[in-house]
């Protein structure tokens, strides 16, 4: 099933303990159309200024990726975002976001980008979300990200876009403060409990989230559905040296794999299977700066890793007799 993810395309300055990048190609809807693109088409849909190249372009159209609805905006500077990493790279300090031509963002959908049946809303204005989502109507799968700016300044927008969607993807923190609950079952089981009936995005249908992702770093991933809980830890590593991009891979690789199997439907083994992959993709990104080690990556070195996942997540032992 064809994949359209709507979102940032930018240019990124990042620095880590183990280096820096004064300009690399990034943005949300880049890294999860890189992702993503291992397993089903992609389209991409974002803005980007005159300072944005026919080589950037090229990154995503070596993977095969539909750059037609990137918009080239006369006279516009591309989005910018230049940020710091700490020892601790769960957490970073923004110093610079120039919003450029996304400060006036306004998604323009094809025909082609329309019929896709598979949707990814990648963090954006939680408004321009819905939008989105109405322009595709019969979408079999839609997915959203969020974070913590819209759940402080536009809650209710987020709530009326999070009801029109298939699957909420947040980081933890993110779950509890949009929610209010404690911790990050009773959160997710929050988010589950939520519909839709009979809303415009939704076509009628009563409808809602059935599955929630939430990210954790380096610490991996959680999926929560009405049936049950499954976790993955984080690949190991022993070179992590810039994690920007790694939950926009993550979620690529998520909806890529959905996407690869649309004769099934959201079984536990095939959400499963999703967030192995996802796991995996993420792990990629974060060996080198921006989308550079993705670039050069191959089919046969995620299927490792994935193999390498089922290994480590594994264990076997007989019964013992326990004491009262």
């Amino acid at each position: 099933m064809p994949i359209t993810v709507v979102g940032s395309i930018a240019f990124d300055a990042v620095k880590t303990p183990f280096g820096q990048r004064e300009r690399m190609l990034g943005g949300a809807a880049v890294h999860f159309a890189l992702a993503a693109s291992f397993f089903e088409e992609v389209r991409v849909v974002g803005p980007v200024g005159e300072d944005f190249g026919e080589a950037e372009l090229d990154v995503m159209r070596r993977r095969g990726v539909d750059v037609s609805d990137v918009e080239r905006i006369a006279g516009g500077k591309t989005f910018f975002w230049r940020g710091e990493y700490g020892w601790d790279l769960n957490s970073r300090e923004t110093l610079d976001t120039q919003l450029g031509v996304f400060e006036g963002f306004r998604p323009k959908l094809s025909a082609q980008s329309r019929s896709s049946e598979v949707l990814f809303l990648a963090n954006i204005q939680p408004d321009l979300q819905r939008e989105v989502r109405a322009q595709l109507p019969d979408a079999r799968f839609v997915a959203l990200d969020s974070m913590n700016l819209w759940i402080d300044i536009a809650r209710d927008s987020l709530l009326d876009a999070i009801a029109g969607v298939d699957c909420v993807i947040l980081n933890d923190a993110e779950l509890r403060q949009l929610t209010g609950k404690p911790n990050l079952l009773t959160a997710a089981r929050e988010v589950l409990s939520w519909t839709a009936a009979g809303s415009p995005q939704t076509g009628g249908e009563v409808r809602g989230p059935s599955v929630v992702v939430a990210k954790q770093g380096e610490y991996g991933a959680a999926l929560i559905t009405q049936e049950g809980f499954f976790a993955l830890p984080a690949y190991p590593l022993e070179t992590v040296i810039d994690p920007t991009g790694a939950g926009d891979s993550f979620a690529g690789g998520l909806l890529g794999y959905i996407a690869a199997h649309p004769a099934e439907g959201l079984s536990d083994e095939l959400l499963r299977g999703a967030m192995a992959h996802a796991t995996a993709l993420a792990s990629f990104n974060v060996e080198e700066f921006g989308t550079e080690r993705v670039e050069r990556l191959t089919a046969a070195e995620i299927a490792e890793r994935v193999e390498g996942l089922r290994a480590i997540t594994q264990f076997s032992g007989s019964p013992v007799e326990l004491r009262d």
